[in-house]
């Protein structure tokens, strides 16, 4: 689908000391941990390409925290494809507990300074920490107005990023006492609103991995003697070579804390009054060999699919007993979801799209590029799809701006007769202000054939299947998406899908955009008017 993007994924390991070795340690020891670090990056880069980076610790060493991060791949930041320079970056970044991260945004794109992790430096040890963070805080223009009452403080980059990481250090030079650090959580995590998990290691090797209390970003961790790890989704666990078993989800509105003296606890740093898990970790972000809060992504694709096959056969319209009728899923989160439709249906899936996973990041932009850009990422096979009847499978449509030049290309390039799409998705028809760079009604496609309550009728769908130059279009119903996560809809976050958000300022930032709707307000200028808002009441 590749119209939307993640804000980033968090990963973080540590091998405590004096408690034996763990299995799972590189050939140069415990005290090089850090370099399972990358290969856990590598595991979520799905969450983010824009930007990588990791934070060690390392008692023996002059500089307790050792930070590198860049614009680029994990492979790019780290030299992972030239063993010389990858081993001398790995020996520089030697330590018993690491945490990383891997970016994608949609301001300072470019800009090394916006890689995280975000290391604040100090004399004092307690005071000296990095952090990395997963998510998006809905009230951040609040805690920036807040922060910058007094005159003292200054801010040097446009994220909230920044924004905690000096919240967190204002705790610590407040406190004329030492505060634990979960003790630092509570105090800045009360006025947060929003969506995140975070993972903070400290100069004197402390390390705490948290998420938010709904549960809206997910958080996995696994504890095995003297090693722990955590990351944003369970693959990069596994492949460490854990068990699904032995892989658990941090529950919301906790912490783990690790101490290099007492070890590895769990605390709740604030109350969880209800979860409300981001659904569309489970049908297009999540690398579908997650599991996520004991739901497996792949499980829950399949199960669309399922909802799409029904779906279809309750339509009646396309003939299905046709030879020439085929499933072809646009890769690749879409592939799981199309296997099961035409298992359901006994109709071909065919791989009738090949994704080009060796494109990279492109600079290609819209207008008369827009096919050149496309092509840089799919190629239709007219082998495949020459003269049939294409049922598309696609796990959702934001912006419309891919699928109006891939239908063109399945077309031409590939001679289809018919394309039918079929989304595995409701139509998303409000924005996201938990940390998906959406966050205007206008760069939606769906609110201008739906409204913003996603009506879905026949003569709807059929003028966006016309717009696009598709043949049909079907969405599912938001109902399906409960079903297929096997979870109640009053435990999921499915805001952008109805209009409904689960915390006061995401449903104030959702007012303020029905407000700007046609105007020419950007996404910025969305979150700086929620201050006013807030101070009017």
């Amino acid at each position: 689908m590749s119209e939307i993007n993640h804000e980033c994924g968090v990963a973080a390991i540590y091998h405590l000391s004096g408690r034996g070795r763990s299995p799972v340690c590189p050939e140069q020891g415990p005290r090089q941990i850090s370099r399972l670090l990358p290969r856990m990056l590598l595991d979520i880069q799905n969450r983010g390409q824009l930007a990588a980076g990791m934070t060690t610790y390392n008692p023996d060493q002059p500089r307790l925290l050792m930070t590198r991060k860049d614009v680029g791949t994990v492979t790019e930041v780290f030299r992972l494809n030239h063993r010389a320079k990858c081993e001398s970056i790995m020996q520089g970044l030697a330590g018993s507990a690491s945490i990383g991260h891997v970016r994608y945004a949609t301001c300072g794109q470019d800009d090394r300074n916006y890689a995280q992790p975000f290391e604040r430096e100090h004399i004092h040890k307690r005071k000296w920490f990095s952090f990395c963070f997963n998510g998006q805080l809905a009230n951040y223009s609040l805690l920036k107005e807040r922060l910058l009452a007094d005159g003292d403080h200054h801010l040097v980059l446009d994220t909230d990023t920044e924004i905690l990481m000096h919240e967190i250090g204002r705790v610590l030079s407040q406190s004329t006492e030492r505060v634990e650090w979960i003790d630092v959580l509570r105090q800045v995590a009360g006025d947060f609103d929003g969506a995140y998990s975070l993972a903070l290691l400290s100069a004197e090797g402390e390390m705490i991995v948290a998420r938010d209390p709904l549960g809206i970003k997910p958080m996995c961790y696994v504890h095995e003697g003297p090693f722990f790890a955590a990351a944003s989704e369970s693959v990069a666990l596994l492949n460490l070579g854990f068990e699904t078993s032995q892989i658990k989800s941090l529950a919301p509105g906790h912490a783990v804390i690790v101490h290099p003296e007492t070890g590895v606890r769990i605390e709740q740093f604030v109350e969880s009054k209800k979860n409300a898990h981001c659904f569309f970790e489970w049908i297009y972000f999540a690398n579908v060999a997650s599991t996520l809060d004991d739901r497996s992504v792949y499980l829950t694709r399949t199960r669309l699919g399922e909802e799409l096959a029904r779906s279809e056969r309750e339509d009646g319209r396309i003939p299905l007993d046709d030879p020439d009728t085929i499933i072809v899923p646009v890769p690749d989160t879409s592939k799981a979801a199309a296997d099961a439709m035409a298992y359901q249906l006994s109709i071909p899936c065919r791989e009738g799209l090949i994704r080009n996973r060796y494109a990279g990041r492109t600079f290609i932009e819209g207008g008369r590029a827009r096919k050149a850009k496309a092509a840089t990422k799919y190629t239709p096979l007219r082998d495949v799809l020459e003269g049939k009847r294409v049922i598309l499978v696609e796990d959702s449509i934001v912006r419309s701006t891919t699928m109006n030049v891939l239908l063109d290309r399945i077309r031409e390039v590939g001679g289809a007769k018919e394309i039918h799409v079929r989304v595995a998705c409701p139509p998303i028809v409000a924005p996201c202000f938990y940390g998906i760079d959406m966050s205007t009604i206008d760069q939606l496609i769906a609110p201008k054939y739906f409204g913003t309550e996603g009506l879905l009728t026949p003569e709807a769908q059929q003028r966006l299947a016309d717009d696009l130059g598709a043949d049909s279009l079907r969405y599912l119903p938001v109902e399906a998406i409960a079903r297929a996560i096997d979870l109640p809809e009053t435990e999921l976050c499915q805001a952008c899908v109805t209009g409904q958000y689960p915390t006061e300022c995401g449903q104030h930032l959702y007012q303020i955009a029905l407000d700007n709707r046609g105007s020419d307000v950007d996404s910025g200028r969305t979150y700086e008017q929620l201050a006013a808002v807030m101070n009017s009441q």
